[in-house]
């Protein structure tokens, strides 16, 4: 039988005439076979810390951080061994996804290029006499800062001519990013700290970037010393987004040092707050740093007395004044915390018609070692002069006010990181998912969180594989708005999909909870926080939770996870809800208790430390908010 290609293929083309159906996948190609092709909504968490400052910032240098600039930063977040200023070798337990090394616009670069005697910053008088300065050790660590510091506090200008160093600087700062940033694999987001202070209250803005370095550049940071506004830094970005067609935004500090300023009722010039700053405030501060260093910003116990981890790394002492620490009154938590702050915006909205606080939550270090540590047993302190060690306070000899407490060594927090939900691992996506409020923050630990909120959520949506696909489906994410048509249509309240993981090599989960805010019929601003999923079936016969039993042995500085759980999952259905009032929904993971970072000390360095010092925390995440509006 005679097989040529000429034959077979003649036959091979009559068969596919007389027998189609054989083939009949083929026609498939047309269409898609998964039916999830083409849903984009994020699945990559992204781990990461929005404020770290290097040697270019003036205080993080002045306490001791003399050589580690911007891409040292990088490389420790990216997992990467360094040498601390101890001389000791720093490298994270998991490499971060992203970072931002937020130095201060403030004398930015300065004092590293005095220190090597830069002639064209020495060429200034001013700055040769604060050579002379640091020459004395007297005054070349906290007397340094608190000289600098003070001229930011009283307003009265840099007294030095550095504009050209300012532009080399920035020049680098930006170059160093691009240089450390790897798509898909690593973020360097390009960002700085706008360090307003007037008087000593804390009114900071990290400020971040979109872009590149080659348009990044392009405009030098404006400062405090161009105007100590928020309203002056909120000038610079819209500039820097009309005129170079960037995208730009900004992140208050953690308020819990502005004496009442951060969230205040007025604009700068003491008017109230009208629906024009409302808009502009709500669109370029899409976020707010609810955690950090400094301690913990999203719940004060005298604002929330019935919510018992209200008291949570709280700092109270008073503000930032480099040389007089004015001490802190009652009246000013309102204006400062997270939650109170939320509850403020939808009082404004009520008036003005546009919320000003409405924000999501990040959590970031605000390390001043170039080291983003977050973790309890690996806490490298807030500046370099009190890395792992003895951990001495090197404080300047100047009056602090008799009625202030200042901070020692020991109240800093291990605290905090940013979660992003986002599409994929580069600046473009992170950016957007910040902008769109679809992040959270945590006090340290990664925990995984999801949490979506609608009208049509079932009990059985919680235990389904497929979890945020449903959410996506059924509700919208974490730093949304929920319809108040929707609610009108459905006339029932608004329910809450959540899931929490723990850290995988952390600690287990001891509760789920629901934290709402809401302005009721009489204006009165309120707030209610509900236990969702408990770990170990805790609560009592009348409706209470008992505590969880504490594994913490202080003497080893270890924890175990024979109690709580791997994973919290719930559907939440508001049994207060008032489809005319106003409000917000956010959900908070609360871990069982392990050893604070003071018992590690302890234990590996044999730290003689106060007994008064808690030996516990409880780490946890707060999700963005999910507002309601009627």
């Amino acid at each position: 039988m005679d097989f040529s290609l000429t034959k077979l293929s003649t036959r091979f083309i009559m068969a596919l005439l007389i027998l189609p159906s054989a083939f009949a996948p083929l026609s498939a190609l047309s269409q898609e076979y998964s039916p999830h092709a083409f849903e984009e909504f994020p699945t990559q968490l992204l781990w990461g810390d929005l404020h770290v400052h290097s040697s270019f910032s003036f205080d993080a240098n002045s306490a001791g951080n003399l050589r580690l600039e911007p891409s040292e930063a990088y490389r420790y977040a990216r997992g990467e061994a360094v040498t601390a200023n101890s001389g000791m070798t720093a490298k994270l337990e998991q490499p971060l996804d992203f970072l931002v090394v937020a130095d201060h616009s403030e004398y930015m670069g300065l004092l590293p290029a005095v220190r090597r005697e830069d002639p064209e910053a020495l060429a200034d008088p001013g700055v040769r006499a604060l050579h002379e300065s640091m020459k004395n050790p007297a005054g070349a660590g906290f007397g340094t800062v608190a000289t600098l510091g003070d001229r930011i506090t009283d307003g009265v200008g840099p007294g030095l001519e550095y504009a050209g160093l300012r532009r080399n600087v920035w020049d680098a700062i930006t170059r160093q990013a691009d240089e450390a940033n790897d798509p898909g694999r690593f973020t360097a987001l390009i960002g700085f700290e706008w360090t307003s202070m007037p008087g000593g209250d804390n009114i900071h803005r990290v400020v971040v970037y979109r872009d590149d370095a080659e348009k990044a550049a392009r405009r030098i940071p404006v400062s405090n010393f161009e105007g100590d506004k928020p309203e002056d830094l909120w000038a610079f970005m819209e500039a820097y987004e009309s005129e170079l067609g960037g995208r730009i935004l900004a992140i208050p500090h953690n308020a819990n040092m502005s004496n009442g300023r951060m969230f205040a009722l007025t604009q700068s010039d003491g008017s109230p707050i009208d629906a024009a700053y409302a808009k502009r405030r709500a669109r370029l501060e899409p976020l707010a740093e609810v955690t950090q260093y400094k301690g913990d910003g999203e719940a004060h116990p005298k604002l929330s007395p019935d919510d018992a981890f209200a008291d949570f790394e709280t700092w109270d002492f008073g503000n930032l004044h480099a040389t007089k620490l004015y001490p802190k009154e009652d009246w000013m938590l309102e204006f400062e915390y997270a939650r109170s702050a939320l509850k403020l915006g939808l009082g404004v909205e009520a008036d003005v018609g546009t919320n000003p606080f409405q924000f999501g939550m990040i959590g970031s270090t605000d390390s001043h070692t170039s080291l983003a540590a977050g973790a309890e047993d690996d806490f490298w302190g807030k500046i370099s002069v009190i890395e792992p060690g003895p951990r001495t306070w090197v404080a300047n000899n100047a009056p602090i006010s008799p009625d202030a407490k200042p901070p020692s060594p020991w109240d800093f927090a291990a605290s905090g990181y940013t979660g992003v939900w986002a599409q994929e691992n580069t600046r473009e996506s992170i950016f957007d998912a910040l902008a769109r409020r679809e992040v959270y923050a945590t006090t340290g630990s990664r925990i995984t969180l999801r949490f979506f909120g609608g009208f049509d959520f079932d009990e059985l949506d919680a235990d389904r594989p497929n979890l945020a696909r449903v959410g996506y489906a059924k509700g919208v994410p974490m730093g949304s708005e929920l319809d108040g048509e929707q609610a009108g249509a459905a006339e029932e309240a608004p329910s809450f999909l959540i899931a929490a993981q723990k850290d995988p090599l952390g600690a287990n989960l001891d509760r789920l909870q629901v934290v709402k805010g809401w302005r009721d019929a009489d204006g009165a601003l309120q707030e209610k926080v509900y236990d969702v999923a408990i770990s170990e079936g805790r609560r009592s016969l009348f409706g209470g939770v008992r505590d969880i039993v504490s594994t913490v042995d202080v003497a080893t500085a270890t924890y175990t996870n024979d109690v709580g759980t791997a994973e919290l999952r719930a559907v939440f259905r508001d049994p207060d809800f008032d489809p005319a009032e106003r409000a917000f929904y956010y959900a908070r993971v609360i871990e069982i208790p392990t050893p604070r970072w003071n018992v590690y000390d302890t234990v590996r360095l044999g730290a003689n430390l106060p007994e008064t010092l808690p030996t516990e925390v409880q780490d946890r995440a707060y999700s963005s908010p999910i507002w309601y509006t009627p």
